[in-house]
């Protein structure tokens, strides 16, 4: 008998919800205090995940999920601009 892997699930720092950690985009913070989109999802640090829609951004930057979860006092534009650049490739 083979065993099922388990599929691991994160929560979306914007709507709250639950999904497969491969449907959302992650951002990390590493040790260094340098924040960026982790594409991989496998960069050592603390990470936070956002699903891929405009939404979802949106009330990222306006609740500042990002800053909460990664625990840092702001988020560059250069980061938001790399999300939704991100965000809008995958939903071409």
């Amino acid at each position: 008998m083979g065993q099922t892997r388990k599929i691991p699930t994160r929560t979306c720092t914007g709507c709250r919800e639950t999904k497969n950690k491969k449907d959302l985009i992650r951002v990390v913070r590493d040790k260094d205090g340098n924040v960026f989109v982790d594409s991989t999802g496998k960069q050592n640090g603390r990470g936070a995940y956002i699903c891929p829609n405009v939404e979802c951004l949106q009330k990222v930057i306006k609740n500042k999920g990002l800053e909460r979860t990664l625990k840092i006092s702001g988020i560059s534009l250069e980061v938001i601009e790399q999300l939704k650049k991100q965000i809008g490739d995958i939903n071409e």
